[in-house]
Parts: structure tokens; sequence; C-alpha cells
């Protein structure tokens, strides 16, 4: 009897936390993603990254233009390159000394199941002031984080922008 209810738990426990029993938007129950902007005295540009679960930027692209792409296969690169040039410079503002800048894209690379997104500012002095408006992935989840760093000066500052809030102001 006792093998009985051994085998008949293990089986209760295995079907009930098998991967079936889960929702797809329950792979990562958290929608979080990070922007980290750092000026660069030498340059006299803000050298921005940001990084993003794959699967979500791929869901993100697709909710957007109405076409799938993905990230991991080589015959997308130039249309992904397209999506998120637009994407960016529909979701990312960058403000200094109350001067909005120009942000250029320069490209992304897939690590393992995240994407890493760079951009460039155009030149700026050195900022007093840095404002900036960040919305990735708000187009495709209500409860989507962005954690957003600010470097300038060897100052890092960091605020967590929860949807729908976009907006983050530091003074240097």
């Amino acid at each position: 009897m006792r093998k009985f209810f051994a085998l008949y738990l293990l089986f209760f426990i295995s079907l009930h936390f098998s991967a079936a029993n889960f929702p797809a938007d329950d792979v990562h129950p958290y929608h979080v993603g990070s922007v980290e902007f750092k000026y660069d005295s030498k340059s006299q540009t803000f050298q921005i990254s940001g990084k993003f679960f794959l699967d979500d930027l791929e869901n993100a692209l697709k909710q957007k233009f109405g076409k799938a792409v993905h990230f991991n296969d080589e015959k997308y690169r130039a249309q992904i390159n397209s999506y998120l040039t637009e994407y960016c410079s529909e979701y990312l503002k960058l403000k200094t000394d109350n001067k909005f800048l120009k942000i250029n894209y320069l490209g992304y690379e897939e690590d393992s199941e995240a994407v890493n997104i760079y951009l460039e500012s155009e030149k700026t002095a050195t900022p007093k002031k840095v404002e900036t408006a960040v919305s990735f992935l708000y187009n495709l989840f209500d409860d989507q984080i962005n954690i957003v760093h600010v470097i300038v000066g060897g100052q890092r500052r960091s605020e967590r922008l929860n949807y729908p809030d976009r907006y983050l102001y530091q003074n240097f």
C-alpha cells in the first residue's frame, strides 16, 4: 500500500508541476528590462544599452509591426535592425539640460535568452540635468518594469520604472 501511495503522490506532483500546466506567459512571470545611459566625456556622447528577454522583444516587435521575427535566425537580421531602429526611436528618448538629443541605433546582439541593444546619442556637453523616457515593451505588457541607470561623471543613479511610468529625471 505504501508503494502505491508513493507512486500516486509522485504521479500527482509530476502532473501538477509539468510544463503542460504552465501557460506560455508564465515561462518568466516577471517582465523586466534594463536600460543604461552612460555619459562618455571623451566622445561627449551617451553610450546607451538595453537588455531585454529575447522572447518578449520578439513579441513586442511582432505586436508593433505585425510580422514575426526571430533573433536566433540570421535571415531576419536586416528586418530586426530596421524594426529596432524604429522601435527605439519611439520608445526611448533622452533630454539633457532641457535639450532633446538625437539617438542613433547601433545594433544588437543575442546573449543566451536576452537581447542587448546598443545606441549612442549625439554629442553634448557634460549635463547637469538628464531626463529620459523609457517605455520599452509597454506596447506588450501592462506589468513591464524597466530599470534605468544614468551615469554621469562616475555618479550612478538608478530607478525602477513600472508601467505606465516612463519618465526619469536626474540632476548631477
